[in-house]
């Protein structure tokens, strides 16, 4: 998929509005993605939550803490298409 995200407003309840750079766009819903464990543990804190950053140099989103998320698997939620797998490699 490859495709960057070229915007992003954090919006009520761990939600997050997004958009591509293709003008795909659509809302997230954080808690279906992420437990808040681990380096998602600060993200639990609503107002730090909203601190969401835009990172146009890796095409994703991120916050402070380092927590960053797939633009991959943000943009399959958003379109509803599937991840491509090259089944051809070996694992």
């Amino acid at each position: 998929m490859l495709k960057d995200i070229i915007e992003v407003q954090p919006r009520e309840n761990y939600q997050l509005y997004i958009k591509f750079e293709d003008e795909k766009e659509g809302i997230v819903d954080i808690t279906k993605l992420v437990q808040f464990t681990g380096i998602f543990e600060r993200l639990k804190e609503l107002n730090y939550f909203q601190s969401v950053k835009l990172n146009p140099e890796w095409g994703t989103i991120y916050w402070e803490n380092g927590a960053d998320l797939d633009p991959d698997v943000l943009y399959s939620i958003v379109t509803g298409e599937t991840i491509y797998q090259d089944k051809s490699r070996a694992i």
